[in-house]
């Protein structure tokens, strides 16, 4: 059987596809009989596409003239371009998409090939929550379009939790027959540390974007040490509001308890060094940083949202505090930094936890089943 694997972002990029697609092509192609390829879209292609890519459930034309709107359905175009270009000699069994629009491009490239697709993220929530777009906007209208266009066009839907297939559902004809495969990861990429820091080492990795909440994070640290709580946090990625949560942490007066790392290839080989992962985000469809986190044995603080909520049990492998809620955060970590001996429990039980429930090996029996029922 030969599977296509179609990515947006290339696979080094920062995020659940690229902690788990990579390896889930490694695994299969060990398997008799499997042969998987990665498929993906270039960062320099741009501007080249001229074919749109027919839609049945609306019309596109109605959002023509938004800025974003347009620079989405040129990156259509591209993708088209491009798969055109690279693929046209290739033939597949199967095509799993990771991305509306490689979903739209490769069932109109290959329309007698099943197609699945797996939705990571929300684009349009996204934007709203990094104030790029304004809510019940016609971007926003256009990319939740997107979802019933996938329902209409593609063989299966996939999501990650529970709570982004809930998301979903007001924007699809037939909901119940989306499927949840939470994510998974290799194992073998975490190896836990044990070491004694007498200073609490608090970690969070995300892209600097308002969606992560991160001002919530810093004024949270601030209270801490305000309280004459001592604590090292580090914050690895980049982003939009770097310069601006900077200028915040000079302005909380954490500044010198705050190291600001930018983007890190392969934060995992430095997470297990820290005692604390902590991350406020907004809103999640999974959160696939905070299994990372737990593998690598940290204590973990989450926002009770998306698949964070579903990755977290308050109290028992982690701790959950209400989205924006800066008194909350505070006393999570103050809790934390208090208690080291709370603070290893919740570690070794979100350790436990994540290699029961985000193994590799779970995601590939999953899989196997779904693509069996497809072909042959």
């Amino acid at each position: 059987m030969k599977i296509l694997q179609a990515l947006f972002f290339p696979p080094e990029q920062p995020g659940g596809v690229s902690s788990m697609v990579p390896y889930i092509q490694e695994r299969f192609n060990r398997m008799a009989g499997w042969q998987m390829e990665l498929f993906f879209l270039p960062k320099r292609v741009r501007g080249k596409g001229t074919e749109d890519v027919p839609l049945r459930t609306f019309d596109p034309e109605q959002y023509t003239g938004n800025p974003i709107v347009d620079r989405y359905r040129q990156t259509i175009r591209d993708y088209l371009w491009w798969t055109k270009l690279r693929l046209k000699e290739e033939r597949y069994d199967l095509i799993h998409a990771h991305h509306p629009i490689a979903a739209l491009v490769l069932k109109y490239v290959y329309p007698d090939v099943p197609v699945l697709v797996t939705i990571h993220s929300s684009y349009e929530r996204e934007l709203i929550l990094n104030g790029k777009i304004e809510a019940n906007s016609p971007v926003q209208a256009y990319l939740v379009s997107l979802y019933r266009e996938m329902e209409a066009s593609c063989d299966r839907m996939i999501t990650v939790s529970d709570a982004f297939k809930q998301y979903m559902t007001p924007y699809l004809a037939q909901p119940d027959n989306v499927q949840v495969i939470r994510n998974g990861f290799d194992q073998k990429r975490f190896r836990p540390m044990n070491h004694d820091t007498p200073v609490p080492q608090l970690v969070t990795l995300c892209r600097l974007v308002p969606a992560k909440g991160l001002d919530v994070l810093l004024q949270a640290c601030a209270r801490l040490k305000h309280a004459g709580k001592s604590f090292v946090l580090h914050i690895i990625g980049d982003g939009d509001i770097r310069e601006e949560l900077e200028e915040l942490a000079e302005k909380l007066d954490i500044y010198e308890e705050t190291i600001f790392y930018g983007y890190m290839l392969h934060p995992e080989q430095f997470i297990p060094f820290f005692d604390i992962f902590v991350l406020p985000s907004r809103a999640e469809a999974f959160g696939s940083v905070f299994a990372e986190a737990a593998l690598c044995w940290l204590a973990l603080v989450g926002t009770d949202v998306g698949g964070i909520s579903e990755q977290i049990e308050d109290g028992k492998n982690g701790l959950l505090v209400p989205v924006d809620d800066v008194d909350a955060l505070a006393a999570a970590l103050e809790r934390l930094i208090d208690n080291q001996d709370y603070r290893n429990e919740l570690a070794q039980a979100a350790n436990e936890r994540a290699n029961k429930t985000y193994s590799i090996a779970r995601v590939i029996r999953e899989l196997k089943d779904v693509y069996g029922a497809y072909v042959q």
